[in-house]
């Protein structure tokens, strides 16, 4: 009888945790024999392992967006942590025009009150990912900060492109907004966050909240977000060939997101780092990673934020790379990085 694909993979995870278990003076020896150093950012022997491994695999570009789906949910799946535990989970349907947005709830088991909500949706490009994804994250949000965490999966890409993931964002935080205390949340504490393309929907949901007049959102939390998909900052060249997102992937994705680039990337609705006026938008908490093309995207997003007056946390984590939020099981640093996040996010609306 052969080995069932569970077992498999928890084999390959196991396998996989081991090696970056070995001292980084191994890891870097047996990833090209010194340290992997671009703008004076040296990067975690772990990633650099892990990016020469994936130098040996088709890359995400040459794939269907299928075939790229379930290739980065199994290699995430090795580098995740484990989900926190004392927490309730649970499947919702968030209604839509023609449509239900599927969602997952976390709930910490916190009596007689009702809790700070934070509306999430994961990294992707608006290609791959789903929930699953940030699954480990969610579930560690609600329990550590004391959150109420609605999880959404938003329509893909190319099956549906652009506008379809922002119409479900905005449609699932209104949804949220409007139903929280049915779910246990407070509906006057409603935050958003993200991670990559998530946290480009986060500050587009953000932003048109503020054009239409409508309650935003309390903080906005920004995980090394996408808010321009024709940036061309300098990082875009310097970490083009960084592990896990690259250049190529970066341009897979804008081919199957966009129907029209050249219309339709400018508007604010794909590209909300092209606002012209960022004033009266909601606090922002703004992570990135150093190893990373979008790093200098969200660097100069805070700053145009800060610029504006609108109350901002920063922080480059310069040793990591994209994805790190799918990366506490194996890369300590990113484990490191998450607690930190989810501490800002608890002393806040916590």
């Amino acid at each position: 009888m052969g080995l069932s694909p569970h077992f498999r993979a928890c084999m390959q995870k196991l396998f996989v945790r081991t090696l970056l278990s070995l001292p980084s003076s191994w890891l870097v020896a047996a990833s090209g024999g010194k340290p992997v150093k671009i703008e004076g950012r040296t990067l975690d022997p772990r990633l650099q392992f892990l990016a020469a491994m994936a130098k040996r695999q088709p890359g995400l570009e040459t794939m269907s967006a299928p075939d790229a789906r379930k290739a980065a949910g199994a290699g995430l799946a090795m580098l995740d942590g484990e989900p926190a535990h004392d927490i309730d989970v649970a499947e919702i349907e968030i209604p839509a025009d023609g449509h239900a947005i599927k969602a997952r709830t976390y709930k910490p088991r916190l009596p007689n009150r009702l809790l700070p909500t934070l509306v999430y949706f994961h990294m992707g490009g608006c290609v791959i990912g789903d929930l699953e994804t940030c699954h480990v994250f969610c579930s560690e949000i609600a329990f550590r900060a004391g959150c109420l965490v609605v999880s959404v999966d938003y329509r893909l890409a190319p099956e549906h492109r652009y506008p379809a993931a922002v119409e479900d964002a905005l449609t699932a935080f209104r949804w949220v907004r409007e139903n929280a205390k049915g779910l246990g949340g407070n509906p006057n504490r409603v935050a958003i966050g993200g991670d990559s393309a998530g946290g480009y929907l986060s500050a587009v949901v953000s932003q048109e909240m503020k054009r239409a007049s409508e309650k935003p959102p309390v903080l906005q939390l920004l995980i090394y977000p996408a808010v321009d998909w024709l940036s061309d900052t300098a990082s875009m060249t310097s970490f083009g060939s960084s592990y896990p997102l690259t250049a190529p992937v970066m341009d897979y994705f804008r081919k199957h997101y966009f129907s029209d680039p050249e219309k339709e990337i400018p508007e604010l609705e794909a590209s909300p780092g092209r606002c012209s006026d960022l004033s009266g938008l909601p606090p922002a908490f703004i992570y990135t990673a150093g190893h990373d093309p979008l790093v200098d995207q969200g660097r100069d997003y805070a700053e145009a934020l800060k610029i504006a007056g609108v109350p901002v946390i920063y922080r480059c984590y310069e040793h990591l790379a994209h994805g790190f939020t799918a990366m506490s099981g194996a890369v300590p640093a990113a484990k490191a990085a998450l607690f930190e996040i989810i501490e800002d996010l608890r002393r806040t609306i916590g």
